[in-house]
């Protein structure tokens, strides 16, 4: 059999190899640069453009996405270099490049929007449903990532690790004829309260690990929306009050950005512990300094700062002690596992858009 006609004078590509996809798929077949479905007749493959390909780590392949379209693949894109670089895109894949009326107003082909993460504060929502472009994110892939990485930030600081290794590697235990170290008290888990805002999937996942630790949960709920039986609700003065660590793992919106302010964080107790894994600009990064250094809470554990990367100027940068503070890169979400489940779900969702089908869809659209 001959090689079939040059299609391009219509934007459809030469039919180079036939490959079907998975069982399961409903008997859907992918020809090199086609998209074939029962009924739905022959869909073009579209240009996708990534604009943060690093974002995933380099450790993780992206390959299987040249299944799904023309891959343009730019390690990391920062704001003035968006909308150059989305010009001709069908498909964007981001995660936190802004993706606004500014970036996009360029961009008339662009049908699609892929977040690599959870997160899409950097779309503007608005403008994509009025311009009919979909938007879509990956859900639940980093909940066991992000629930592990707040206890191990509670107990850096609950704990005093980094005083306790520092004093068995300065030779100082070395040199003791005792037995034990225990010059900076530290409390156990057991019989206190966990105060969480966001009861989502990662909140819930929180406080079952807190529940077997035995702390009592409570929670408050920012948008008024939460279906959670499981644990009690309360009002924000109540958590802060009564909360022994309050782990933050909300959404970033209106209500919830500058939340911990420092009129919250007066109301914590002198012996709280606040650990933030949800976004930065949720807590106001110079109340905190404020909290830390006049001692009004114990300690903080942060993966999230309002900036990011964060400023040289922010003033948390000053706070040395790091039995009262650690704060690591936003990298709660980064399992090996939780980071190739991204690629995954984003497949997956590209995908479902060439069914026409809706998938993890977050505006209108």
């Amino acid at each position: 059999m001959g090689r079939p006609p040059d299609l391009r004078d219509n934007k459809i590509r030469r039919f180079e190899r036939v490959r079907t996809v998975a069982a399961g798929m409903g008997g859907i077949k992918y020809i090199s640069g086609l998209f074939c479905g029962p009924g739905k007749g022959v869909v073009e493959y579209m240009k996708i453009v990534v604009l943060e390909r690093g974002s995933v780590g380099m450790d993780v392949s992206i390959d299987r996405l040249k299944e799904l379209g023309d891959l343009e693949i730019y390690h990391n894109t920062i704001a003035g270099e968006v909308e150059e670089r989305i010009r001709d895109a069908e498909i964007i894949i981001a995660n936190k490049a802004p993706l606004n009326r500014e970036t996009l107003k360029g961009a008339g082909c662009v049908k699609l929007i892929c977040e690599f993460a959870t997160g899409y504060d950097n779309v503007d929502l608005e403008y994509c449903d009025e311009k009919g472009i979909r938007v879509v994110n990956v859900v639940d892939y980093s909940t066991a990532a992000v629930a592990q990485h707040t206890f191990a930030l509670c107990f850096y600081v609950l704990e005093k690790l980094h005083h306790y290794d520092h004093y068995v590697k300065s030779g100082e235990y070395a040199s003791q004829s005792r037995f034990s170290n225990f010059d900076i008290p530290f409390t156990e888990l057991e019989g206190k309260v966990w105060g969480i805002v966001g009861m989502g999937n990662i909140g819930r996942r929180v406080a079952k690990i807190a529940e077997a630790f035995g702390c009592k949960v409570i929670f408050y709920s920012a948008s008024g929306k939460s279906t959670c039986k499981e644990y009690e609700r309360v009002d924000l003065d109540t958590l802060l009050k009564e909360s022994d660590f309050l782990s933050l793992h909300c959404p970033l919106s209106d209500r919830t950005r500058n939340l911990i302010d420092l009129d919250a964080l007066k109301k914590m107790k002198k012996t709280s512990i606040l650990i933030n894994v949800a976004r930065g600009p949720v807590v106001d990064d110079g109340a905190l300094y404020t909290a830390l250094t006049e001692d009004m809470i114990a300690g903080a554990g942060l993966d999230v700062t309002g900036t990011e990367p964060m400023k040289d100027t922010n003033p948390l940068s000053k706070v040395m002690d790091s039995n009262k503070l650690i704060i690591t890169p936003h990298l709660a979400w980064a399992s090996i596992e939780a980071r190739n489940r991204v690629v995954e779900e984003t497949y997956k969702n590209i995908e479902a858009f060439y069914k026409g089908e809706k998938r993890n869809a977050v505006g209108c659209c």
